[in-house]
């Protein structure tokens, strides 16, 4: 099966590869995204919707809580309190199963995907997921003390990023411009 995105050309690289099905919701989030090669933001969560076969009504679902998701991502995490809602939204109930607590819901795509969100927040894993403050790609942060900060360095082919070293030639560049300034 080729996911969302392979089949715009995006692909995460080893490190950014979140675990289990925490991976499903990066690449939902990574359904809107910035480009490199045209720089302007891209909203293709309707190819997505119809590669699964969602009805309607669960694709606008989906959509509204993608986004809802992504805003506590691109906030780094400070904004997660506002997710609390869509757990009665979508009936979800926590169940100790086993000495774990795992969560029943209706089944439904959206309820699935916040459930594996539930699930990460309580691992600790959730706030791994960051967004590239330049090109806001959705990476999972797999560094030992979870300081990653930029999507990628290098860009490691034509469809790769390399927005932290993009930023540090910026930055660069304008420390020089200043230092010429005086």
């Amino acid at each position: 099966m080729v996911t969302l995105a392979e089949s715009a050309g995006l692909t995460a690289s080893p490190g950014q590869v979140a675990p289990g099905a925490l991976e499903q919701v990066r690449e939902l989030l990574n359904s809107w995204l910035i480009p490199n090669d045209t720089r302007q933001p891209e909203d293709r969560f309707d190819e997505l919707a119809s590669r699964s076969s969602w009805t309607r009504r669960d694709a606008e679902l989906i959509r509204e809580l993608r986004d809802d998701l992504r805003q506590v991502v691109e906030d780094g995490g400070t904004a997660a309190d506002n997710l609390s809602g869509w757990i009665g939204r979508l009936g979800i109930q926590p169940v100790i199963a086993g000495g774990l607590i795992t969560y029943r819901h209706d089944g439904s795509p959206a309820a699935g995907t916040f459930a594996t969100v539930m699930a990460a927040i309580s691992a600790g894993t959730w706030a791994r997921l960051k967004a590239c403050p330049d090109c806001r790609w959705v990476f999972f942060d797999n560094t030992r003390n979870g300081s990653k900060r930029w999507c990628l360095m290098t860009a490691g082919g034509p469809e790769g990023r390399a927005c932290g070293t993009i930023a540090k030639v910026r930055r660069y560049r304008d420390r020089q411009a200043a230092a010429q300034a005086l």
